[in-house]
């Protein structure tokens, strides 16, 4: 298994920005502001005022907001937008889950806060467009896979090394710090 790119050229990426899309981008500008704390660069509005485009900032990421009528998902042989998971990190967990809960309180799907064993705490919440949203905290380098799995990891050159619970540099637990595994 090489899990390198194909080309030996390694590409400049400057970032990446989900591009989502809504039935009412108007509301989704507004719920992302006020639930989550994400500011506003720019929108682009209709000439009835509502946002058909708007580009939000989540620290020093962009997150697209675009919004499309039931024509364009007719035309992709779907009923409406199809949600998908965006992952934003935080450094205090536990103080967004509190804004997200007072903001919506019992409206939306909203998981606790929660330790995982691959040194994350984070909880998970529907947006007004059927959008989930983890926010993660790293927690800790170590990590405690349960018995059977085992982490693959490629190193910069593509070479890939396999680590089971109990092998090759694990505690005999099974716990296993990111560090010497080349994180």
């Amino acid at each position: 298994m090489n899990l390198h790119v194909m080309s030996d050229e390694v590409p400049r990426y400057l970032g990446i920005a989900p591009y989502l899309y809504y039935t009412d981008a108007t509301e989704a500008v507004e719920w992302l502001t006020r639930v989550f704390g994400f500011r506003e660069k720019v929108r682009y509005v209709d000439a009835a005022g509502e946002v058909f485009q708007a580009t939000l900032l989540a620290g020093g990421s962009e997150v697209q907001v675009t919004a499309v009528d039931s024509t364009y998902w007719e035309a992709k042989g779907v009923d409406g937008p199809v949600g998908q998971l965006n992952v934003v990190y935080v450094d205090d967990v536990d103080s967004q889950y509190e804004r997200v809960r007072d903001a919506v309180g019992e409206s939306v799907e909203l998981t606790t806060p929660q330790d995982q064993p691959y040194g994350a705490r984070l909880f998970t919440v529907q947006d007004v467009g059927g959008n989930s949203w983890t926010f993660w905290q790293h927690v800790s380098d170590v990590v405690d896979l349960p018995v059977g799995w085992q982490e693959i990891r490629a190193d910069d050159n593509g070479a890939v090394s396999r680590t089971a619970d109990g092998e090759d540099g694990t505690a005999a637990d099974g716990e296993r710090s990111a560090r010497e595994s080349g994180d």
